[in-house]
């Protein structure tokens, strides 16, 4: 029986695994087994991990706004901020007021005054 040739398929996917796991150190990016090993677990922890950042990405947020909030004395904390922007349909996501409550806090407090004073004209009326 001749022998066969085999082609350079193999190789190019071999070479196309290791041109992902180029940066790891070891064997993790030198052994074949190890390297298609090792590409499964980065793919598996960075889909497992996409959650977790938008999770700590909120949390900071709203630490963020939070701390503003309560420098500048304003009379209600975080959560009422939130529940009156919802009551007055200002539907802003966390990241827009955490980035001007650090670019410019006064705009963030501007905005909070703003709306307790519609709280209060409607508790009034």
């Amino acid at each position: 029986m001749t022998r066969v040739r085999r082609g350079y398929t193999a190789r190019r996917r071999r070479t196309k695994s290791r041109l992902f796991v180029s940066t790891f150190r070891g064997a993790h990016s030198r052994l074949t087994r190890t390297i298609s090993q090792q590409k499964m677990r980065a793919l598996a922890s960075s889909h497992r991990d996409r959650g977790g950042q938008k999770r700590d990405f909120r949390r900071l947020w709203i630490t963020r706004i939070n701390a503003v909030i309560r420098e500048n004395k304003v009379l209600y904390s975080y959560s009422r901020l939130i529940h009156n922007l919802y009551r007055k349909q200002l539907l802003l996501n966390r990241k827009i007021p955490a980035q001007i409550a650090i670019s410019n806090k006064n705009c963030l407090y501007m905005v909070s005054e703003r709306i307790s004073r519609f709280e209060s004209n409607i508790i009034c009326i």
